[in-house]
């Protein structure tokens, strides 16, 4: 079992975590160059693998870029593309691609979205669409999880790309159409999880942690279908310990990743209540996560101090939903190269080497055109064929956030994000 941390190791830690990139603090050479490397990689996934005029981002795509059979070639995913345009602002400040072509392509993402082909159902969007058409793809739901990442997309560009006055159209456009209080389904509080035209409102609700944060907060800032504040207290923050580490939550570890790749908690927690800083929260996760898996290293040998993470990815029966703690799905033990590079802006110091080690010790096998592969066993020679948009897209936020802390930066320049601390009471401490 890993020694749990105490407050001043936290501290300590955090010296070379986002709080100290946003000051300037630099990472190792080696550090670096192996998140350049990868960052480069995970952007050119979002730039060859979207349509070249709608700008929707493939759900998936082969890890050395060569493009899926029929049925799925087309397939794209509206939370990826949130990922994506988030990724645009990101390539156009590293270089990686002109800044003019940057803002076309998200006009042009963003104009999908905003005006067609994709459809809307009170503002919000179907989880998959065809890439060329828009169109919904074979049963898809409308999907609060996925809508909220392509706004949470939308906002950043229009923060970067403020020179742009149709990017902010478009942008705001979006946001200002979603209507929260119809994903309510007639509840004071908990947002469904989706709807479809068949069956009406998915019979489930956002009521206790979960990806959720990151919804509930655009939606308590909404300037036109505004969730009453008290739902952001209103979920529930179950406690939970795992090998001496106390944090909330009983989730996968991706829910602790991704609505914190925008919003900044760093040096904030909340006035009410349990009073939480979900910044440290997430550290702790990953703390926690990472003694899960060394915990498993009996039952499956492949795992260690620096070769761990699982979360939802592909798996040698398809996708699975699965990770730790508490046991969640049929663990096999496959690795998940995203799950420790998501948690690079929280956990610099477990991450880093994870990555270092895999990269090291697996070499082309899992590291191809656009990064890691998805997910490979260690010990039986399995590996995923594709990459997720997705998780591609969290990789890629959390080690700018890391290295600059720029992806906090442009999604907090917005007002309604500024907003939504004001009225939750989420303040600096």
């Amino acid at each position: 079992m890993l020694r749990p941390r105490s407050r001043r190791e936290f501290l300590a830690a955090a010296l070379v975590s986002g709080q100290a990139r946003a000051a300037g603090r630099s990472l190792a050479a080696a550090d670096d160059e192996l998140l350049d490397d990868l960052s480069r990689r995970c952007f050119r996934y979002f730039w060859e693998q979207a349509d070249p005029h709608t700008r929707i981002a493939r759900d998936r795509a082969r890890a050395d870029g060569r493009l899926h059979l029929p049925e799925g070639r087309y397939v794209g995913s509206t939370g990826a593309t949130g990922f994506a345009l988030t990724a645009l602002c990101i390539g156009a400040e590293r270089g990686w691609i002109s800044r003019r072509a940057a803002r076309r392509a998200a006009r042009a993402a963003l104009n999908s979205y905003a005006a067609g082909p994709v459809a809307n159902v009170h503002g919000w969007f179907y989880h998959f669409v065809d890439i060329r058409s828009g169109e919904r793809y074979r049963d898809s739901e409308v999907s609060t999880s996925d809508s909220t990442w392509l706004t949470a997309g939308a906002l950043t560009a229009r923060q970067y790309f403020r020179e742009d006055p149709q990017i902010a159209e478009l942008a705001t456009t979006i946001y200002e159409r979603v209507d929260y209080r119809w994903m309510l389904n007639q509840h004071p509080f908990f947002l469904a999880h989706g709807w479809t035209p068949e069956k009406g409102f998915l019979p489930y609700r956002y009521d206790k942690y979960c990806q959720l944060a990151c919804m509930y907060l655009l939606g308590i800032a909404s300037p036109t279908h505004a969730l009453d504040p008290e739902s952001w207290y209103a979920w529930g923050r179950e406690p939970f310990r795992y090998g001496g580490f106390d944090y909330y939550g009983r989730s996968l570890l991706w829910t602790y990743q991704y609505p914190f790749s925008w919003w900044d908690f760093r040096d904030r927690r909340e006035s009410r209540g349990l009073r939480v800083n979900w910044f440290e929260n997430s550290r702790t996760a990953t703390d926690a996560h990472r003694a899960f898996c060394v915990d498993l290293r009996a039952e499956f040998p492949g795992y260690s101090a620096d070769i761990w993470g699982i979360t939802s990815s592909d798996g040698v029966g398809g996708y699975q939903t699965w990770g730790g703690p508490p046991r969640t799905g049929r663990l096999d033990g496959s690795v998940v190269p995203c799950a420790a590079a998501g948690s690079l802006m929280f956990a610099p110091d477990l991450c880093l080497p994870a990555l270092h080690a895999m990269k090291r010790g697996f070499g082309e096998r899992i590291y191809q055109r656009y990064g890691f592969v998805d997910a490979f066993h260690p010990n039986t020679g399995w590996r995923a064929d594709d990459v997720i948009g997705i998780d591609v897209g969290i990789t890629l936020l959390s080690a700018e956030n890391l290295r600059t802390g720029n992806v906090w930066k442009w999604f907090m320049a917005n007002a309604e994000a500024r907003r939504a601390f004001e009225l939750t009471g989420i303040r600096l401490v």
